[in-house]
This record gives C-alpha cells, sequence and structure tokens, in this order.
C-alpha cells in the first residue's frame, strides 16, 4: 500500500479545517458582510446552510486544489511540506511579509478617502473577522494560487508553448491570478457598499480595491511558487489578521 506523502497530509487537514471554519463562519455575526439582509429570511436554517458550505468547500474547493497540487508538482514548485524548505521560509519570512502587506492595506485605505466619499473599507465584526481571515487565507489561495496559477502555467507554457517561457508564463499568468482575485471581490464590495452597477463604483474605490487585492495576491503568487501553498496562504492569513482582525478592532 502506498504511503501518503506529508504534503498530501497537510493538504487534507488545511481543507478540513477551511469545510469546518465555513460552516462555523454561518453561525457568526457577519455586520454589513452579510449577504441576506436582515429583513429577509434565509434560504435554508443555519445548520443546513453550515452543512452545504462544508460540503461545498470540501469537494470543490478539495478538488480544484488537489488538481493543482498535482499540477504545481509537475511544475517544479516547491510541495506544500517540501524537505528542502525550513519552516523559516513556510511561515516566519511569510507571516513578516503578509503583516508588512496589512499595515500597507491601511495606509492605503487611509490615503484612497481623499479620493471619495464612502469613507474607510468595512471589516467584518470581530470573532467573524478571525474566522473569516482563516478561511480566505485557505480558501482564497487555493483557487486563485493552488489551482488557478499551475494550470493555467500548464496549459499555456507546458502545452501551448511546449515547455519554454516558463518564467514570462509565470508571471503573466499571476498577473492574470491577481486581476480575476481582485474582480472576485467586487461583487461582495457592491453589495455591501449599496451599488447595484460597477459604473456606480467612484474610480478611487475601484482603484482601491484592485490595487489591495492586487498587492497581496502577487505576493502570495511569488512566495507560492518559492516557498510552496502553505507560504501564500500565511501571507494572505497574516495580511487579514493585521488588515481585518487586528486595525477593524482599532479602528
Amino acid at each position: 500500500m502506498q504511503r501518503i506523502s506529508p504534503s498530501i497530509r497537510v493538504y487534507a487537514v488545511l481543507i478540513i479545517i477551511l469545510a469546518v471554519l465555513g460552516a462555523v463562519n454561518t453561525f457568526l455575526p457577519q455586520g454589513a458582510f452579510a449577504v441576506t439582509p436582515p429583513d429577509q429570511q434565509l434560504p435554508a436554517s443555519k445548520p443546513i446552510l453550515a452543512l452545504a458550505t462544508a460540503g461545498i468547500l470540501l469537494i470543490v474547493y478539495g478538488g480544484l486544489g488537489f488538481l493543482g497540487l498535482r499540477i504545481a508538482s509537475g511544475l517544479g514548485f516547491p510541495d506544500i511540506w517540501d524537505p528542502a524548505v525550513s519552516n523559516v521560509q513556510r511561515f516566519a519570512i511569510p507571516a513578516l511579509v503578509g503583516a508588512g502587506v496589512g499595515v500597507f492595506f491601511i495606509i492605503a485605505d487611509a490615503l484612497f478617502q481623499r479620493w471619495h466619499s464612502l469613507g474607510a473599507l468595512p471589516h467584518p465584526p470581530f470573532p467573524t473577522s478571525l474566522v473569516a481571515s482563516a478561511t480566505a487565507g485557505i480558501g482564497e489561495e487555493v483557487i486563485f494560487r493552488l489551482f488557478f496559477i499551475p494550470f493555467w502555467m500548464w496549459l499555456i507554457s507546458s502545452v501551448l508553448l511546449r515547455g519554454r517561457g516558463r518564467e514570462a508564463t509565470f508571471w503573466v499568468v499571476a498577473l492574470a491570478s491577481a486581476l480575476a482575485f481582485a474582480l472576485g471581490h467586487l461583487p461582495s464590495a457592491m453589495l455591501i457598499l449599496g451599488f447595484e452597477t460597477i459604473q456606480q463604483i467612484p474610480i478611487a474605490l475601484l482603484f482601491e480595491i484592485v490595487l489591495l487585492n492586487g498587492v497581496v495576491s502577487l505576493f502570495a503568487a511569488y512566495y507560492f511558487r518559492r516557498y510552496g501553498f502553505l507560504a501564500a496562504v500565511v501571507i494572505h492569513f497574516w495580511t487579514d489578521i493585521v488588515w481585518h482582525v487586528i486595525w477593524g478592532l482599532a479602528a
């Protein structure tokens, strides 16, 4: 019987944590981030929604991430628990980078408020912000880094270009991942801020959303390729801890 590698075991633990926290998040206060307005009923009871959320995260996110993990290994990315990567490289350096990106978010948001009248970007209430930091750090990195980047690198570099231009392809795909990640935040921002169309979003706010999400995406992509998927998760997690949890409580 073939032994399961440490990287696969760590990945399985991450997906289980994602599913459990996604279910727990259903029962936590959402504040301005609530999808359903307070005067409307939920489409199902919270326990049913929690089970459905956990199932989607386990099957869809887990499946896409596993596919990305296999492709990334073939492209020469470090494994999740690669013995050539130290824990300092895997955890400590990305944590410092993520905290620095979180500070950049705070400064940038203060500056951008001068160019629109909507005030500071909102934060989930505590402790939802803490759970959301973990679910975003795992779930969004699974989709936009672990699956997106290796899949498109493989399709473009390995299939279409037959192994040529892999370095350039990585950065093109990393930029595309950053843009997709940023644009993926627009629907929730529109819902929270009460906009019905993208045209209603002030240009300064639109640029801020793209810039902030793009910056954390590029750092996560770079460290994903250099030190493995856990480095990307740690960067995203600590960015959100500083931005949403610490600053969210202080602001």
